[in-house]
């Protein structure tokens, strides 16, 4: 999907003033790496016209004129010219690649930056892969047309110009005639790459279309077996490939093409050339050195003119990589600090739900007039059915979003009069699907708390049950986790979860799903992390498994956003509503796996359970 959205961008993509300002904007903090490389360009594509004069001296004068002391003074001003552009093509090469890196830093450290800021909405709407293309190839296609894509057009300007100048001073007549040749060549350009930018563009949309048929058809292969589908699957790829052959057919012919009509223009302004100094006395007569200066002058016009082509094409790509990149940086978070938004110094103290209404769609009203006041230090359970409300109750919490309607309060504080700062840095969170950084054990428990001491380090991983474990391990603390945790359980990567928010020491605590993926050991060591971590703290937890929650102060069934029923476990069962019945379900499925686990005579799962 992102391939193609891509690709309709870049065929919408059109050069406007705004654009182009902001983009050579980005050049600006680099400014004397800008100035010395376009000196250094234009000193070079000068040079390139001067030692060729300087080649029609050697031959005329020197060579066919014997003129000693001329043939001296030209080689020594040539071999100076060349030592000068030598050094020129250094400089300008080490510039632009200066240049270019820095700008491609400063995009992406500037988007890098800006996505933190970023509120959850926009990455829940937003695919990743489209961020990392814009963090990557987005940035590095802008800072390619800002460094090599202007060298082409400038190297291009100055050696069109100048080797016009020295056609001028060489015959003006000859000149005039040789540069009708130029808006030949420019239209035969940019007509050959309009077209086969087309082509390429049709390419890319088949490649993106097959690259995407055979990812569905791997990661779905047990689908398609079971249905059936290899034959039908077969002929659609075919027909995408055959698409993509035809396009790519007519690209490779037209570029095959495109040489040759430039070179027919040039050989028919080469023969201009030579059939005028066939003509030389009546304009001015052609010396050899004059008629190899001028051929010399036309390739200098002829190749900046095919490079210009290009460039225009690439300025289409880059012109579409620029708005999706000031696209992103213009995006304003959907949640943001206040003016005079403070941070109190803790979030203690009673929490405050007061007619909170919220919807992620206006048509579908998630919470609605929600009522709740939690005291300091107790702890809430969240239960209901799937969809009903729970986490969103604590993504408001933890303030990733905020009420469309009413208000939270931490203490007296309404909460968005509380900096984000404040409130992030003293909420722990353990998430159902925890979530680890490559890299080791010990890094991932002081990811949240940077400066915690070894001693605190380590008692939070004998408190979270992950201590056990981790010290079995080859390297102990410092074993890798591997990307996303994979060479860990989910378990354990739950546990070292636990770790990190108890290291954090958060003034409210919130656990969401925490137990839900993991075998019944795991849980009650978990379990046992969480009395510990919940002690004297503001507490809440979401919960699929009962037996998770049994131990709260309160209980609300949240259905359909609004509290259907609260209270605590003794009460809820004892009133028979909703959460007796889901609670006796759940029982007796508990009943079955004691039994399951009596009968395989497994003993450490049976404690477990009871």
């Amino acid at each position: 999907m992102s391939a193609y959205f891509d690709e309709d961008e870049e065929q919408r993509a059109r050069l406007t003033g705004t654009t182009l300002r902001r983009l050579l904007g980005k050049t600006r903090p680099h400014s004397r790496l800008m100035v010395g490389f376009l000196v250094t360009v234009s000193i070079v594509s000068v040079l390139d016209a001067v030692y060729t004069y300087l080649r029609k001296l050697i031959v005329d004068q020197a060579i066919l004129g014997g003129n000693q002391a001329v043939f001296w003074q030209s080689v020594i001003a040539y071999a100076a010219t060349i030592a000068l552009q030598s050094l020129g093509v250094l400089g300008f090469i080490y510039l632009t690649g200066m240049l270019g890196q820095r700008i491609e830093y400063d995009l992406r450290v500037a988007m890098f930056n800006h996505l933190q800021d970023l509120s959850f909405s926009f990455f829940n709407r937003t695919p990743v892969g489209w961020l990392i293309a814009r963090v990557t190839s987005d940035s590095e296609r802008v800072a390619q047309l800002l460094t090599w894509g202007l060298l082409d057009v400038t190297w291009g300007i100055f050696n069109i110009a100048t080797s016009a100048i020295f056609m001028f001073v060489i015959n003006w007549r000859l000149a005039v005639v040789v540069l009708t040749v130029l808006p030949v060549l420019l239209v035969i350009a940019a007509q050959f790459q309009k077209r086969i930018l087309a082509e390429y563009r049709r390419v890319r949309r088949f490649n993106s279309r097959i690259v995407g048929t055979f990812n569905e058809n791997i990661t779905g292969v047990r689908v398609v077996k079971a249905l059936n589908r290899e034959s039908e699957n077969l002929r659609e790829f075919g027909r995408s490939s055959g698409d993509m052959y035809q396009a790519s057919y007519r690209a490779a012919w037209l570029s095959a093409l495109f040489l040759p009509a430039v070179q027919l223009v040039t050989s028919i302004a080469l023969g201009s050339i030579i059939w005028v100094s066939g003509r030389q006395q009546n304009w001015g007569g052609m010396t050899v050195g004059s008629v190899q200066a001028f051929v010399s002058y036309l390739s200098f016009i002829m190749w900046p003119i095919q490079d210009l082509a290009r460039v225009y094409s690439e300025l289409q790509h880059a012109l579409a990589s620029a708005e999706r990149i000031f696209g992103l940086l213009d995006t304003t978070p959907a949640v943001s600090d206040r003016p005079g938004a403070f941070d109190p110094g803790t979030i203690r103290g009673d929490i405050v739900f007061e007619h909170v209404g919220f919807y992620y769609d206006p048509d579908k009203p998630v919470l609605q007039d929600l009522n709740l006041h939690v005291r300091e230090g107790e702890a809430i359970a969240l239960v209901g059915p799937t969809g009903g409300g729970k986490s969103t109750i604590v993504n408001l919490l933890c303030r990733f979003y905020e009420p469309v309607e009413g208000r939270i309060r931490f203490g007296q504080h309404d909460y968005r009069d509380l900096s984000l700062h404040a409130i992030h840095s003293r909420i722990g969170v353990v998430l159902q699907t925890p979530h680890l950084f490559s890299g080791s054990i010990r890094e991932n428990i002081r990811y949240g708390r940077l400066e915690a001491s070894d001693e605190e380090f380590e008692a939070s991983a004998r408190l979270a049950g992950a201590h056990a474990f981790v010290t079995q391990l080859d390297q102990g603390y410092d074993s890798p986790v591997g990307e996303s945790g994979q060479l860990l359980s989910v378990g354990q990567k739950q546990l070292i979860s636990l770790a990190r928010a108890m290291l954090r020491q958060p003034d409210v605590f919130i656990m969401d799903e925490a137990t839900s993926s993991v075998d019944t050991l795991t849980e009650a060591l978990i379990q046992k992390g969480m009395d510990t971590l919940m002690r004297g703290r503001t507490s809440f937890v979401i919960a699929h498994r009962l037996s998770t929650i049994k131990k709260a102060d309160r209980i609300l069934f949240i259905d359909q956003g609004r509290i259907v029923e609260s209270g605590s476990h003794a009460e809820l069962l004892r009133a028979k509503g909703r959460y007796y019945r889901l609670y006796a379900q759940q029982f007796r499925q508990e009943l079955e796996r004691r039994h399951d686990a009596v009968d395989r005579g497994d003993g450490a799962v049976e404690a477990a359970l009871a």
